[in-house]
């Protein structure tokens, strides 16, 4: 029987949740968390499950892939599976991460399966394959059901077929593919040019994407008299989260006054703190102003290296926030600013 490795994090495993992000790489013999339900539904012996934190992977990359490689050097295996990693940015990059390294390291198939709306879809779709999946565990058998069957498919010298045969993300490489009814290229095209022409659907054979594309800002002449603003997709909100701001998969912001202040606190009857989910809150809520730097930017104001900052600042949360939610958002905010005067923003995360 063919033998698979599974890659998970620690949540997945059972061990914590963000208080255990920072959680060193292992490898265990046998099935751990979702390698269970891979187990029973892939062809495969899962012989073996990776567990790595997210914000371990994320800080010490280099690290974190040189372990995880070390613990495969003595294991045989034909094929590696990461996730199912839903909508979780961090988890979607240590799945692709790490399925990349693997699969130059080792030359095995590997398979994921991410949400749309993460980011780890766009920076590895390219380098392995990777399936739509749901936003939440609650799709955990479908996602991994879906990455068994393809995984399967391969195993058995059955595939792959092209990415909309078989469902993964469109991964931008071409090949060379013999038609079954013999029809010439020029042929199809001439076809394709009539229809077009005519006004008739028609399907390209190399289709362009679309890319969103902005336009780079004009410089700022003198910073000495620039107004500027602070935002942040770090969750920081005053105390009550008078807006209510979701936690995570946010479609809320806010502004909040700052002017008179030399700094956010954490402890006055205006104090602030983050509700962000996706992150350990302690530091953020220590001191707020690690995520909206308006101490170090007063300082700045102070000694005459900007004009002056702006009296709000914007907030949202990141975690989970659809691409389309999070430019509306962007949109409005910078309505604000616009009417206001603000020359620059200086946007921080987490």
């Amino acid at each position: 029987m063919k033998k698979a490795i599974l890659y998970i994090n620690q949540f997945f495993a059972g061990i914590g949740g963000e208080e255990e992000a920072d959680h060193v790489p292992e490898i265990r013999e046998g099935l751990v968390g979702p390698a269970m339900l891979l187990d029973q539904i892939s062809d495969t012996e899962v012989t073996h499950t990776i567990i790595c934190g997210d914000n371990f992977i994320g800080s010490n990359e280099e690290e974190a892939v040189e372990k995880i490689l070390g613990f495969l050097e003595d294991k045989e295996f034909d094929i590696f599976f990461a996730g199912p990693a839903f909508q979780a940015g961090r988890y979607g990059n240590a799945c692709g991460v790490i399925g990349k390294a693997v699969k130059e390291e080792f030359g095995v198939p590997v398979i994921s399966s991410m949400n749309e709306e993460n980011p780890g879809v766009d920076m590895f779709k390219k380098d392995i394959y990777i399936f739509p999946g749901g936003h939440s565990a609650a799709k955990m058998k479908d996602d991994m059901t879906q990455m068994a069957e393809f995984g399967n498919k391969i195993l058995n010298g059955e595939g792959p077929l092209s990415a909309d045969d078989e469902g993964y993300y469109v991964r931008g490489i071409r090949h060379q593919v013999w038609p079954e009814d013999g029809e010439s290229a020029a042929d199809r095209a001439v076809e394709m040019l009539l229809k077009k022409v005519n006004g008739e659907e028609f399907e390209s054979e190399l289709p362009i994407p679309k890319i969103d594309r902005v336009d780079i800002a004009s410089s700022i002449g003198d910073l000495g008299e620039a107004t500027i603003a602070l935002a942040t997709s770090g969750g920081i909100v005053p105390v009550d989260n008078p807006d209510n701001i979701q936690s995570a998969s946010a479609t809320r912001w806010g502004r909040y006054s700052v002017e008179g202040m030399d700094k956010l606190e954490n402890r006055e009857a205006d104090a602030f703190k983050t509700i962000h989910a996706g992150y350990d809150p302690a530091a953020a809520d220590a001191d707020p102003n690690v995520c909206v730097p308006l101490d170090a930017l007063r300082a700045y104001e102070k000694e005459g290296r900007i004009g002056k900052i702006h009296e709000y600042f914007y907030t949202t949360v990141g975690t989970g926030t659809t691409e389309a939610e999070a430019a509306r958002m962007g949109q409005e905010m910078v309505e604000y600013m616009k009417n206001e005067g603000v020359d620059a923003v200086i946007l921080t995360s987490t």
